[in-house]
């Protein structure tokens, strides 16, 4: 009706509400034997976000992963939800508290197992080791993550030796907060998981992607502003499909990763364990143009 108020927009598919104790944003969406992550953030509605949407949404509604956010601020020992403080020795900005932010990775991971390798606790820093797909499928083969977002000029020190926490990195630039990171993370990892996206057969020619940046994709209509589809796409050699596509990504791996194309060539032309790649795999128009992860 007309003269009804608008209703407030929900997180993802639950509606979060005030509370005095900390807990999960998306409780309910936790399904036994799914993928689990849990997301430490001053932030919390900032999520789920873009996670909300294309086949990650559809998965969390699936309950093929969950997600459960809390807010760091509810683990403060004061009536102000304080969890920074002025750096030691001096200098600009703010530093995170250890005992608030060890007091919520603790809450995070009292059902949690205490083994690293099933269930990381991570930081998103770009002061972290750079995240490679290798150690995305690692994660994704575990039961789940613990993602600790920072803010201001980082966390104490002590907090992150004390609990283990493996500092990660996408790429060498920085950003207001590791919320974003964090996304990106997920959606890396939750993309692996079995059942969610339509292509299977993508993430498994991923694993042997031999450390190569992807080739170029093309899709009608065949002639496009003057620009025509190569035409060794349109023979239906699939020999020479696949080896025009070897040599593009060759080609563009020399040119804007010399890293990794040397990294390449070190490990020589058997090697298959990818683990220095870094775009998805190969789709193919000529395979009736399936298609990738978000493009449906």
């Amino acid at each position: 009706m007309a003269g009804d108020p608008q209703k407030p927009r929900s997180q993802g598919m639950f509606q979060p509400r005030a509370s005095a104790q900390p807990r999960p944003l998306m409780q309910d969406q936790v399904a036994a034997g799914g993928f689990r992550v849990k997301v430490l953030t001053i932030l919390p509605e900032m999520f789920p976000g873009a996670l909300d949407a294309s086949l990650i949404g559809k998965a969390l509604a699936a309950r093929i992963w969950s997600l459960e956010v809390l807010d760091i601020r509810e683990f403060a020992r004061n009536k102000h939800r304080t969890v920074d403080d002025t750096p030691a020795g001096g200098g600009p900005g703010m530093v995170m508290k250890p005992d608030v932010v060890a007091a919520a990775i603790d809450h995070a991971q009292a059902d949690a197992p205490d083994d690293r390798a099933r269930w990381p606790v991570i930081c998103l820093s770009p002061r972290g080791r750079p995240l490679t797909q290798a150690r995305v499928r690692e994660l994704a083969a575990g039961e789940g993550m613990t993602l600790l977002c920072g803010r201001f000029e980082g966390i104490d020190q002590r907090v992150l030796e004390a609990r283990r926490v493996e500092e990660v990195s996408i790429g060498d630039f920085v950003l207001t907060g590791g919320e974003i990171p964090a996304m990106a993370l997920i959606d890396a990892a939750v993309r692996l998981l079995p059942g969610v996206l339509g292509n299977e057969a993508s993430v498994v020619e991923e694993s042997f992607s031999r450390g190569l940046l992807e080739h170029p994709h093309y899709t009608r209509p065949q002639v496009w502003e003057g620009r025509a589809i190569p035409e060794v796409l349109l023979s239906g050699h699939h020999a020479r499909i696949a080896e025009w596509r070897l040599s593009q990504a060759e080609r563009l791996t020399k040119q804007r990763r010399p890293d990794l194309w040397r990294a390449h060539t070190l490990q020589g032309e058997g090697a298959a364990d990818g683990d220095r790649e870094q775009m998805g795999a190969p789709t193919s128009a000529a395979n009736g143009g399936q298609t990738k992860d978000d493009e449906r």
